[in-house]
């Protein structure tokens, strides 16, 4: 009998710890999604230092944000749809874009393309980002193209040189004027912004 009330006391005391980790973890997941939206806010702002600011704990994934956005504020990119961020699992949440950017514009697609990060956190702290967009093929060939038969217009923007950093805006009109030429090259006919 006295084993009795030990277990149950055992129990109740290990069904206390489980319910605060799992009332730490909610808190956790929560301030991830806050710091999620806060970044999305500051990427499509055009404002670099509030993003840099939010990246500072991001390693590489901070130089790459800022060329990103220095990339879409020079493409023109605006938002169309704007979907909640979202858990993915522990550590992890999802916020997906909907834009319109001259890229697409020039190659005549007759969709908006969706961008989505995936942002990593270690605990409070944002420790990377990745993206993925559902680009159509036409919008890769166009890439392709760009690079494989005008990389004068595209390289000193886009990748640098010795002593020449890449311009991420510089980089996506020179991008613009390579699809623009594709476009011609392949009877395609611009798209007009909504």
């Amino acid at each position: 009998m006295t084993g009795d009330w030990r277990t149950a006391l055992l129990a109740m005391a290990m069904a206390m710890v489980w319910s605060k980790s799992l009332a730490v973890a909610a808190d956790e997941q929560s301030g991830q999604l806050v710091l999620a939206e806060q970044f999305i806010d500051a990427f499509y702002a055009f404002e670099p230092e509030p993003l840099a600011d939010i990246l500072s704990s991001a390693g590489e994934s901070r130089q790459d944000m800022l060329f990103y956005q220095g990339w879409a504020q020079g493409g023109n990119y605006v938002v169309k749809k704007r979907m909640p961020c979202m858990p993915v699992e522990a550590g992890k949440v999802s916020c997906s874009i909907t834009v319109q950017d001259d890229l697409v514009l020039a190659l005549g697609i007759d969709f908006n393309v969706t961008d989505t990060f995936i942002i990593s956190f270690e605990g409070a702290s944002m420790e990377g980002v990745e993206t993925s967009s559902n680009d159509p093929q036409l919008y890769h060939d166009a890439r392709d193209w760009v690079w494989g038969n005008r990389a004068d217009l595209v390289q000193l923007p886009c990748r640098g040189a010795e002593n020449v950093e890449p311009d991420p805006g510089q980089c996506v009109r020179a991008m613009l004027a390579g699809y623009r030429e594709y476009a011609r090259l392949k009877g395609l006919e611009a798209r007009q912004p909504e």
